[in-house]
């Protein structure tokens, strides 16, 4: 299948562009590849390329990046149901088809020549049972066409309530088997050009014959070419196709195939066949098996279009669950990663080491995602949070009347996390006799409520983290040693922010995207000056403390693209960093004599204005709350008081 980019937001909305060629460039000049007139695109914007089947998209450096699934990327290897943002423009990236599968049983599809004697060929607008003018004048003997018709009836009735392929496919054999003598039979579904199967299903009369099931491959790409229904009466003796490997393997001596066709396109082929030479078909059932095919081909399509959104949906709550993924793409975070995919499938406890703010958190869920418990719960509780009694209830749960408010009894986070994961955040902050009981936990995999006697069995995965030396904590006695064992049995250190710099510009559009959400702004990105801001401060409190900062630069900005007035005053105030350099001097200078000019224009203006901010505001042209804001971050108060 051609890789292809199903837009579904943007200028190209409703559209899909199909990836011909090795290298594809999007941005909003003509001269790429596939221009788009959004102009929140860099005119130049990114790259798709293709290495042997393999795609990778590449920022080329544009001004509000790139987003693979919701995260801001540098370079990204693409795969099938990747959701890639584009300034206003969103597409899904497809590799292949939802419905592509291997075949579900055994069945195999051999070649045979198709003869022309001793067969009967029926067109779908021949068939008696989809002709109500016809139907009266050619009625078969009228017991027959009773029970056809209420097979006709119960078919319908049943395909048209089964929303799943493979069940449907195995009901409407087990109906036709109640009306035609076949011995077997198999629905065989094709890929989208309507020409190759990619989709066989067989099943037998008699479920104790183990042996596999062989149906020609030249009569159903026959039946799916020319769309007729095909009855042979004595395939043995034809002596065209009757020596075929697959029918002598089977030894049928009659075959039906069938074409499914809805919309003029083949969907698949309804094929029945036996051994049984005193039982073959005839034209009826030809006329039974044509009409029932044509009313399963509507259940088919329903069902595989089901299946198909149902597919895509999982798809695309995958891609939504952003607050779990971790933005980055520096060696340090890069490794981290590569230690989250080895130990995440393993049940091993797992101690998690970093500064306040670095997401250890993230990591933590990172790890149940990636684990086999990942369809049960992840309870987190943070140690820091309450007092030692209400972390003991909280932790282990407590029986009604343990101690005064207790006045019903209530689950623990041990035992709300059973099958799952318990992640304790700031766990060096556990008072000892908590200590102790959770040593007991990890050793035995029992505890009591508070307040209980009766011993509960728990199956849980632990991670831990902590801001703290804990092995300081051990040799000054207020962390046990025997617990500290237990907790680091694999070690993970979050890398602090400043000891990964490349990734603020990620980071940062990653929380401008999230943040101009909340706020319905449109932020395109951040001022040379504010980056510079940015990338020479040290960000003691890591990515929390970006995180801050960007949601307070989109609440209190006022213009499209964050300027150093909307950041914090710490950023601002803070020095260039190594004012050695040349460079870096001539930076430092600057950057102060565009600041003094600040200060002597607003100086200027409230005193023209005497002493009106609104007023002096309309006069520079900003917003009186941007002007404000610029005379808190210049430290011009005392000034304009003077």
């Amino acid at each position: 299948m051609t890789p292809r980019l199903a837009a579904i937001a943007g200028p190209l909305k409703g559209t899909t562009v199909e990836l011909t060629e090795r290298e594809v460039s999007i941005g909003r000049d003509p001269s790429n590849a596939l221009p788009i007139a959004d102009l929140s695109m860099s005119r130049r914007h990114c790259l798709i390329t293709c290495d042997e089947d393999k795609f990778a998209l590449k920022d080329l450096d544009s001004f509000n990046g790139t987003l693979v699934n919701g995260v801001p990327v540098n370079e990204r290897t693409l795969e099938h149901g990747d959701e890639i943002k584009i300034g206003d423009s969103v597409f899904v990236f497809l590799l292949e088809d939802a419905e592509d599968r291997k075949p579900s049983n055994d069945v195999e599809l051999d070649e045979a020549e198709l003869g022309a004697r001793s067969t009967v060929r029926l067109r779908v607008e021949d068939a008696l049972y989809l002709n109500s003018e016809r139907v009266l004048a050619q009625l078969p003997d009228s017991q027959r066409i009773t029970c056809d018709l209420n097979a006709l009836l119960k078919i319908s009735t049943a395909v048209n309530s089964i929303r799943d392929v493979e069940p449907l496919k195995q009901r409407l054999l087990e109906l036709l088997f109640e009306v035609i003598p076949a011995e077997f039979g198999a629905i065989v579904l094709t890929s989208d050009d309507g020409l190759d199967p990619n989709s066989i299903f067989g099943l037998r009369r008699e479920p104790a014959h183990a042996q596999p099931l062989h149906i020609s491959a030249t009569v159903v790409r026959r039946v799916l070419r020319e769309r007729v229904a095909i009855l042979s009466c004595d395939v043995a003796g034809n002596e065209d196709f009757g020596g075929a490997q697959s029918l002598v393997a089977s030894e049928t001596s009659s075959l039906l195939c069938v074409p499914l066709t809805l919309f003029d396109k083949a969907l698949g082929v309804l094929y029945l066949g036996t051994s049984n030479p005193t039982t073959g078909f005839d034209e009826d059932h030809l006329q039974l098996a044509t009409a029932a095919a044509s009313v399963a081909a509507v259940a088919f399509e329903n069902a595989r279009r089901a299946e198909r959104l149902q597919n895509e949906n999982l798809l695309l709550k995958d891609t939504l669950q952003l607050e779990q993924n971790m933005v980055g793409e520096s060696a340090r975070i890069r490794s981290v990663y590569q230690f989250i995919a080895r130990v995440a499938p393993t049940d091993s406890t797992v101690l998690i080491l970093g500064e306040n703010g670095t997401g250890k958190e993230l990591a933590a869920r990172a790890i149940h995602k990636g684990s086999s418990r990942a369809d049960q719960p992840l309870v987190a509780i943070n140690c820091a949070s309450l007092s030692e009694t209400l972390l003991e209830s909280e932790l282990f749960g407590h029986e009604k009347g343990a101690f005064t408010g207790a006045v019903a009894q209530k689950k623990g986070k041990l035992e709300i996390a059973d099958g799952g994961t318990l992640f304790l955040d700031e766990v060096g902050e556990l008072a000892p006799q908590l200590q102790a009981r959770l040593l007991r936990v990890l050793q035995e995999r029992e505890f009591e409520r508070v307040g209980g006697t009766r011993t509960i069995r728990t199956n849980i995965r632990l991670i831990a983290a902590t801001n703290r030396n804990l092995e300081e904590a051990m040799r000054d006695g207020s962390f046990r040693q025997d617990l500290y064992y237990r907790l680091n049995v694999v070690q993970l250190t979050m890398p602090a922010l400043r000891d990964r710099p490349e990734d603020v510009p990620l980071l940062t559009r990653y929380f401008i995207a999230k943040f101009g959400r909340q706020c319905k702004r449109q932020v395109s990105g951040v001022s040379e000056d504010a980056r510079r801001c940015m990338m020479s401060y040290d960000w003691p409190g890591n990515v929390r403390e970006l995180e801050n900062a960007i949601e307070r630069a989109v609440v209190l900005g006022s213009s499209d693209i964050i300027l150093p007035e909307d950041l914090p005053e710490a950023l601002t105030e803070s020095e260039a960093p190594d004012p050695e350099t040349a460079e870096h001097a001539k930076y430092a200078k600057y950057h102060e004599a565009i600041n003094e000019l600040k200060r002597r224009l607003i100086i200027d203006s409230v005193a023209q204005a005497g002493g009106n901010y609104t007023e002096a505001a309309r006069a520079l042209g900003v917003h009186p709350n941007y002007l404000h804001r610029l005379i808190r971050n210049l430290n011009l108060k005392a000034a304009l008081k003077k």
